[in-house]
């Protein structure tokens, strides 16, 4: 269970996500009858998607996916794992880094259990980020991250129709809504380019956590023996106990992290904006309920968000969108194809704000 130094404890990380992700009880199998009609609803999502992005459809993301909640958890931490791994590697060897030989004894031995203890915690909060995720997505993209080359789209439709009752929206309009956006994703994210320079940029962040050792220190001293409520709050909050402080190169990362992320997700509004009416006789209403629903995320998707450097507030999904609106206004929609055939095509912080200099950047490149 436990491992020295850095790293992730993978086991405890997929026994805690398929334990959160379920409650702790069985699911049942994804009805046939389901299975049937998204494929009949994907082959229309994939042909508006073509149409919108100019991305072939390739046949290896031709494909849908219906899982259970317990199997979208394993396929995530699947995923997702060389990312986890970074960052816990990233955090350990921060750890590392700041032990001081002139530590306290006794406050030296409690870091050096929190160090012993920190591939379990990662662990842990990586499993309870991807059940959490597994309870509310409605398809693979809630975190904008790439999924292995080849892989299917893998949607939740018991997620998705628990949404549909919920705000009482037309479940086979919000199926198909659902499939659009998540497919646009899905091909945007599997270009080698995007693919690429996204994963770079994510592990450069994940990788360059500083660790605050004054603050694990401090909060290890708190611990009372004779407390088991102490002992829960510590350890309860893996962010309290291993202290992670962004650094200035991280800081330099997430603004040309954020930049490309809103790129992708100004895309896939885009998209939606087109295709929406196309699909759907009330598509404000299914807009907003998403909208309403991204609003809504929970605190275990927004400590992804920051651990992982991922800002995916309103205001990086506005800063996208202007920035695509801009690019069609200045050139012409087959101009955004670049943005996922070049190495270098996702704008920079300066470009995402001033569509004009990544027309100009691109141009010059050519």
């Amino acid at each position: 269970m436990f491992q020295s130094g850095g790293g992730l404890n993978f086991d405890i990380a997929r026994q805690t996500g398929l334990w959160v992700a379920t409650g702790g009880k069985s699911e049942p199998n994804v009805d046939p009858v389901q299975r049937i009609r998204y494929e009949e609803l994907f082959t229309i999502a994939a042909l508006h998607v073509g149409e919108a992005t100019g991305l072939v459809i390739e046949a290896a993301a031709a494909a849908v996916q219906l899982a259970t909640r317990a199997e979208w958890a394993a396929a995530a931490l699947d995923a997702y794992r060389p990312i986890l791994e970074q960052l816990a590697t990233g955090v350990g060897n921060a750890q590392s880094s700041a032990d001081s030989d002139d530590t306290d004894p006794a406050i030296g031995f409690l870091g050096g259990l929190g160090k012993m203890m920190s591939p379990v915690l990662i662990g842990m909060q990586s499993g309870v980020m991807i059940g959490q995720l597994a309870q509310r997505s409605l398809g693979p993209y809630d975190l904008p991250l790439p999924r292995p080359a080849g892989a299917p789209l893998q949607m939740l439709p018991a997620n998705v129709d628990a949404f549909a009752s919920d705000w009482d929206l037309p479940v086979d309009d919000l199926r198909l809504w659902v499939l659009v956006e998540e497919l646009t994703y899905h091909v945007i994210l599997s270009t080698p380019a995007v693919r690429a320079r996204i994963e770079q940029l994510v592990g450069e962040y994940v990788g360059g956590f500083s660790i605050d050792s004054s603050n694990i220190e401090s909060q290890l001293g708190e611990i009372d023996p004779a407390d088991a409520s102490s002992l829960e709050r510590i350890f309860g909050n893996p962010e309290v106990l291993l202290g992670t402080i962004q650094t200035a190169e991280q800081r330099d990362t997430l603004s040309r992290l954020t930049a490309a992320v809103a790129a992708v997700l100004g895309t896939a509004d885009h998209v939606m904006d087109h295709v929406g009416p196309r699909i759907t006789g009330q598509p404000r209403v299914l807009a907003e309920a998403l909208r309403r629903r991204r609003a809504g995320k929970d605190e275990d998707q927004k400590f992804a968000e920051r651990m992982l450097g991922l800002s995916l507030g309103p205001d990086t999904r506005d800063r996208g969108l202007a920035f695509i609106n801009g690019v069609i206004e200045r050139a012409n929609p087959d101009a955004l194809g670049q943005l996922w055939t070049k190495a270098n095509g996702l704008p920079t912080p300066a470009e995402i704000d001033a569509p004009g200099l990544w027309l100009a950047r691109t141009e010059f490149d050519d």
